[in-house]
């Protein structure tokens, strides 16, 4: 069934929800799912606030606006920003704010509210290079990075089109290439680029200005919802005759620079984070095995119509990329079924489907490497074939199987780490998010390395220890 859903979810499909006004929809549901990337300050980004994880930012506030004035509950949902068009047409979303600019690329595949802000791009360089990098001739040839799908990129392509452009997904990736010197100059909006020079004294403006620098920030719908449409503009106009936005930005920079130690403000993400990723490393594997078990007896029957479905199926999951396999079951779930399930479960499926191929091939490997004499010594004392698999041909084989599987589980806790991408709060995810609030791109980074190091090691010496123990009997 699964392996139907992979197959069928590659196929455009618009789902009957989409079909009627979003507003109905959010109304009956009475909530109101608002897709962003959290690591984006001042617009939104996550910080501890009264010992409490929240989002907070200018769009957070005006999220918070619009649903009390739909009256309706407020639910994020935090992903990759190049996730965002794509979750919202296959309905895991309603509306993005995300500080996205309306572009005729974008109106082709949904609706645009009218702006509730206007910024200015702007170019961020080493305080070294300031003097150095200053013009548009000055940047060709250099390498020029940029938040990938965003307007900075358009922006860079057409009036830079001489520089080596880079394309990350998140911008603390962006800034500690800047900082590392591997790029030479950072594209950002105004407000974002102010957060970050305050925090990196070695950066600074260019004295570069783009020709189209100045550009509006909306907020994405589903296309043909006029009526979610026009509340949308209302409460974006109410915002602007009051002049909310200035509030929200003092409010949004009075959360990015409170006080507290690193660990006191951020130790709470990484310690959900590796709560997350053990977890969806254990559904991984427990349920990964169960299913590669029934497809290794598959590959290894007689019947060549049972053999050949677990032979195709373990040779596409094992020859297409795992993060394809994530977006497709995330994707494919409720665009082919229908189905509304949230991104950890979706994550797990897709690991679960991931491990089976391999571990499917682990059991049939070590069932193989049985000398095939214990099979007919087992049948000559009058065991059937499945009372000589169970009794005599699998406890040997497990011992060859044991090693190959812990070393498969070893490789799931790093690979759960793909999962972020849909916006699963396991540990890569969240120290991303602690990137974009603490505007330091390294820190985080190196406590996840060190984190996924002491999972993996202390789990290879538990298995270590099983391999002894069942040794003895060698």
């Amino acid at each position: 069934m699964m392996m139907t859903v992979l197959l069928l979810s590659c196929i455009p499909f618009k789902s009957a929800s989409a079909q009627d006004d979003q507003y109905e929809t959010i109304k009956k549901r009475g909530e109101i799912r608002v897709g962003l990337s959290a690591d984006y300050a001042p617009y939104e980004f996550e910080q501890t606030v009264n010992g409490k994880s929240e989002y907070v930012g200018i769009d957070i506030e005006l999220a918070k606006k619009i649903a009390k004035d739909l009256g309706v509950k407020l639910n994020v949902v935090d992903m990759s920003f190049d996730s965002l068009l794509g979750s919202m047409k296959t309905g895991k979303i309603d509306v993005i704010i995300s500080g996205m600019s309306p572009t005729p690329e974008r109106r082709k595949e949904v609706d645009f509210t009218d702006n509730y802000m206007e910024v200015t791009q702007r170019m961020v360089v080493q305080k070294k290079n300031k003097d150095k990098l200053k013009s548009i001739k000055d940047f060709s040839g250099k390498n020029i990075g940029v938040q990938k799908q965003t307007t900075q990129e358009a922006l860079a392509q057409k009036e830079i089109p001489d520089a080596n452009l880079s394309s990350l997904t998140r911008v603390p990736e962006i800034i500690m290439s800047l900082n590392s010197g591997k790029i030479d100059g950072v594209i950002l909006e105004g407000p974002v680029a102010d957060a970050y020079l305050s925090k990196n004294t070695g950066l600074s403006y260019s004295k570069l200005q783009f020709a189209d620098a100045a550009k509006g920030t909306a907020i994405a719908l589903p296309k043909d919802s006029p009526e979610l449409l026009d509340k949308l503009n209302a409460s974006i106009k109410e915002v602007r005759d009051q002049g909310l936005i200035k509030d929200y930005q003092k409010k949004a920079n009075k959360a990015m620079f409170e006080e507290g130690s690193f660990l006191s403000k951020y130790g709470n993400y990484f310690l959900k984070g590796i709560g997350a990723t053990i977890l969806i490393s254990i559904f991984g594997v427990i349920l990964g095995s169960l299913f590669g078990g029934i497809l290794a007896f598959m590959k290894l029957s007689r019947n060549i119509i049972v053999k050949a479905i677990a032979w195709i199926y373990i040779e596409f999951v094992r020859g297409t990329p795992l993060l394809v396999q994530v977006f497709l079951v995330y994707f494919g779930t409720t665009a082919v079924l229908g189905l509304d399930l949230s991104a950890f479960v979706c994550g797990v499926i897709a690991l679960i489907l991931n491990c089976a191929a391999y571990i499917a091939e682990i059991i049939r490997a070590g069932i193989n490497a049985v000398d095939r004499g214990q099979m007919e010594a087992a049948r000559s004392l009058g065991l059937s074939h499945s009372q000589a698999m169970n009794k005599v041909i699998m406890p040997q084989a497990i011992k060859n199987i044991l090693p190959a599987l812990g070393n498969e589980f070893i490789t799931v806790i790093k690979e759960s780490s793909i999962v972020s991408v849909i916006g699963v709060s396991e540990l890569m995810f969240n120290a991303q998010k602690v990137q974009g609030a603490s505007f330091d791109p390294f820190t985080p980074l190196l406590i996840a390395a060190v984190a996924y190091f002491i999972l993996t090691f202390t789990l290879s010496r538990v298995m270590n220890v099983f391999e002894r123990r069942m040794s003895v009997s060698d």
